[in-house]
This record gives C-alpha cells, structure tokens and sequence, in this order.
C-alpha cells in the first residue's frame, strides 16, 4: 500500500452541522481519504489509543486530527493536552499507549478568544483556525488546511 492510501482525517466535532458542513467541505476539496469522527473527547482519547469500544480494531493513527474546542466533556483543550504531552504511556492503568504527540493537530473552534488560541498553542498544536460562518469562506479555508497537510508537507509515519 502506498503511503498516500494510508493517510486519514479523525475530526473531533460534537455538532452535527458542523460535521456535515466540514465533511462536504473536505470532499469539496477533493480529499478522498478515510475520514473518522469522534463527537466527545473521551472518544477521542479512545480511539487515538485504541481503548473502550475501539479496542482490538487496529485503526491507523490519523494524518491528521481537526479538534473542536468546546466538547462536551473532556473538551478539546483537554485532549490538546493530552496528546502533546510529553510521554507515552504503556500501562493498563493509562489511556495512551501510541506516541501521539507526532500527530498534527488543527483546532477549528468557534472562538476567537486569544486566550484559547495561545493555550492552544502553548500546548502544541499546529495551526488554529476559527470556523467561518460564509460557506464560500469555509470551502476556502478548508482546501487550503488539506492541500498544506495531506499534499503540501511530509508527514511522519505510525512507524517513525
């Protein structure tokens, strides 16, 4: 399988709309590549470390994970955190048992609040885009984050 085929999305999005509003986007875009989602931050954390029901599934690690803030629960700022910590835990007793600090992660949130946007980028992530309310502007911006990550760059692999 060649390395292009292996690339994914996981979006961490709670509203629907918004979901669907972001997935046509994408296929706007042209972006063919598995896209999973996850509507809480435990889910998240699941999936990413293959725990609860995503246990025994052999999901790959995604490309790339786009991260809404305002989850309800443990909240994307909470997962941010999480991921870009500095360990990776290989206990029963821990969630996190992949090294997922490698992973690019895209908030696209609602706020604009500087506040949020330099936690978040204190903790890590990779570039922090608030959501635009003209679709026109959303397809734009949304062809513009997968063509930088899923084309433009080197990504690293599960394996590095």
């Amino acid at each position: 399988m060649n390395e292009e085929n292996q690339k994914s999305l996981l979006i961490v999005e709670d509203s629907d709309e918004d979901f669907a509003a972001l997935e046509r986007a994408i296929f706007k875009a042209k972006i063919t590549h598995p896209i999973y989602r996850c509507e809480d931050g435990e889910e998240a954390l699941d999936f990413l470390s293959g725990k609860g029901e995503y246990q025994n599934k052999q999901l790959p690690l995604p490309s790339l994970i786009i991260l809404d803030l305002n989850l309800p629960g443990t909240d994307g700022r909470e997962v941010l955190a999480e991921l870009k910590s500095d360990r990776t835990l290989d206990s029963s007793d821990n969630r996190l048992s992949r090294n997922l600090q490698k992973i690019p992660v895209v908030v696209f949130s609602t706020s604009s609040n500087s506040k949020d946007i330099n936690a978040c980028y204190r903790h890590g992530v990779s570039g922090y885009f608030v959501k635009p309310m003209d679709i026109n502007r959303l397809n734009q911006l949304v062809k513009t984050i997968m063509d930088y990550w899923l084309t433009a760059v080197e990504l690293p692999t599960e394996n590095s």
